[in-house]
């Protein structure tokens, strides 16, 4: 087990020697998600084209001491315009990635999923968060703590397959995914039980490809070795799981914020499915999370130009 951070690092030094890719940000007027921008792209990361009112990135610049004269500046006169104009750059290929700015999530996602000027894909669109846990053995991802509130089976089912995808573009060739309740056994006074029973022979089927599934499984036996042999539970994933696969929105959520605030876990996150991948920053993340996701999103890119079956796993564009 490691006792320090070194997942982010890993995945921005992975990054080196791939070309910037030309990223959308959508309104970024704080100076918080400017800078992030700003400093994605002085560690050649990302190309940013800022769509928000130009009298306030030049005021935002300068109250930074940052120059952008060398950035692309969309003018959008509010966070709905500026949305729009995000998506439209991406949907017409001037820009590979989609960034949030300081805008509500809701605000970007509704121009994101409208059926003829979004980016919406063939498959539900889903968000991962990549956690660096310092006393976890390796890199664990969380799906979905973002998106999607109350998935069914059918969108849990590509919920699996889009974390599956991004594990394998991470470098991950056959991710270990846990499918998380409460309890080990399937019974139909816990739904989630159920859906995950459903899950793993969907696996079985191939109906979920490129990774190890099994559940249900609860938290403790999904990343302990020893909480699943006390419980004498055989299987490939628990221990050792690469992917936590959680019910629902709620119960996601908390486990990856009490990983970051009472296991000093360091949260990057990227939203999948769409045509391109989407990088939903806070103003409560690291600078080092900031450029961790916008790692992965360039990794995806790049894995997508590349034709690799895992980022079209990953992507799903229609």
């Amino acid at each position: 087990m490691r006792s320090n951070h070194h997942v982010f690092q890993h995945l921005i030094a992975q990054c080196k020697d791939l070309e910037p890719i030309a990223v959308a940000v959508a309104f970024p007027v704080d100076e918080e998600s400017l800078l992030a921008a700003l400093e994605a792209a002085q560690q050649r990361l990302i190309v940013p084209v800022l769509a928000e009112p130009r009298s306030q990135i030049l005021a935002s610049a300068k109250s930074l001491g940052r120059d952008v004269s060398g950035c692309r500046i969309v003018d959008a006169g509010s966070a709905e315009a500026a949305a729009a104009q995000a998506v439209a750059l991406c949907r017409k290929a001037d820009c590979a990635a989609l960034m949030k700015g300081s805008l509500h999530t809701d605000t970007l996602m509704h121009e994101v999923m409208k059926a003829d000027t979004g980016l919406r894909g063939a498959r539900r669109i889903s968000h991962v968060f990549v956690m660096d846990v310092p006393n976890y053995s390796k890199l664990l991802l969380i799906t979905d703590a973002a998106i999607n509130i109350y998935p069914s089976l059918e969108e849990k089912a590509d919920i699996v397959q889009n974390a599956i995808g991004l594990a394998h573009v991470l470098g991950i060739e056959e991710p270990k995914v846990a499918i998380l309740s409460a309890v080990e056994t399937v019974t139909t006074k816990i739904a989630s039980t159920i859906d995950a029973a459903a899950l793993c022979k969907m696996a079985d089927r191939g109906q979920i490809q490129g990774g190890v599934v099994d559940g249900p499984l609860a938290f403790d036996n999904a990343v302990s070795i020893r909480a699943a042999r006390i419980k004498h539970i055989v299987s490939p994933v628990a221990g050792q799981a690469d992917v936590l696969v959680v019910p629902d929105l709620e119960s996601g959520n908390m486990l990856a914020k009490q990983l970051e605030y009472l296991a000093d876990a360091e949260a990057a996150g990227i939203v999948l499915g769409a045509r391109v991948p989407i990088v939903l920053t806070s103003r409560a993340d690291s600078a080092k999370a900031r450029l961790a996701s916008c790692a992965v999103m360039a990794m995806l890119v790049h894995a997508r130009r590349k034709g690799e079956p895992a980022d079209r796993v990953a992507e799903s564009a229609a």
